[in-house]
């Protein structure tokens, strides 16, 4: 496993995304998941499952300490109270007493982000979080979060067809963590013969060549959902071999700005 230090947390770079999944199937995921070794769990608020994300740890049974939790606030419940009451409504259905990382999911037009950060600072200083960030903020945003807060991730959609280079450059110029989510492109890079090639090479899939890809990078995660129990071990697998920096560039340039997630209420992105 790859490790980012962030503030005194060790971040494995490679979790479990539990976006879509739901009940049993989302709690067997979660503890099978923990049980192959993966020590990184991301949820949300909408994604209604924090309770079953909840029971799946329960029945891993490991160390609360061994596992870096993430979820998020949001984006119609950025005010102080209720980025408070959020919090505390995720903790209690999470059945814990902190989670690692708390993000705003989205950024909204409306919303005072000089006041919605200073409440997840206090939530920090009350122990309820370890550290706070956002998702889904474009470069010019994260600049000015980063200016207000000790924020230390971005949570972006990024992979081999999206580049994200304006983001990057403040997460490394910051030393913040950017993390991945829709990292395989909701299933697209098993049709790139460049990827399933450069995979022959090395004996594994497209998927494992993409996630090696995106972990490879400096202070870069990623969080591909696997709802089955190949998959996940399959995504696991990527910490026995390396890309050169020749296959890294040539996977950049397969960028084409090609979003897969951009709801109503996104933010305008940079280009």
């Amino acid at each position: 496993m790859i490790y980012i230090d962030m503030n005194q947390e060790r971040i494995p770079a490679l979790g479990l995304g539990t976006y879509d999944l739901e009940g049993q199937a989302c709690r067997t995921s979660v503890a099978d998941a923990i049980s192959l070794g993966y020590r990184h769990i991301d949820t949300a608020k909408m994604y209604d499952n924090e309770q079953d994300v909840g029971h799946g740890i329960k029945d891993a049974t490991v160390d609360r300490d061994e596992l870096f939790v993430t979820t998020k606030i949001w984006h119609t419940d950025l005010t102080r109270s209720g980025i408070t009451a959020g919090l505390e409504d995720s903790l209690q259905k999470l059945q814990l007493d902190y989670v690692n990382l708390t993000l705003i999911h989205w950024p909204s037009d409306d919303m005072n982000l000089k006041e919605c950060l200073e409440t997840l600072m206090e939530l920090q200083q009350q122990s309820k979080t370890r550290l706070i960030g956002v998702s889904n903020f474009p470069a010019s945003l994260l600049q000015e979060a980063k200016s207000i807060a000790p924020i230390v991730c971005n949570q972006v959609e990024y992979h081999p067809y999206l580049g994200q280079s304006a983001v990057l450059n403040i997460v490394r110029e910051h030393n913040l963590m950017l993390t991945a989510y829709c990292p395989i492109a909701k299933g697209e890079v098993l049709q790139d013969q460049n990827l399933v090639d450069l995979g022959e090479k090395y004996g594994k899939s497209a998927t494992q060549i993409t996630l090696r890809w995106l972990v490879q990078q400096e202070n870069v995660a990623a969080i591909p959902k696997a709802s089955s129990h190949d998959h996940r071990a399959q995504n696991l697998d990527i910490f026995d071999f390396s890309l050169t920096d020749e296959e890294m560039a040539d996977i950049h340039t397969l960028s084409k700005n090609h979003r897969l997630v951009n709801p109503h209420f996104a933010p305008v992105w940079d280009e």
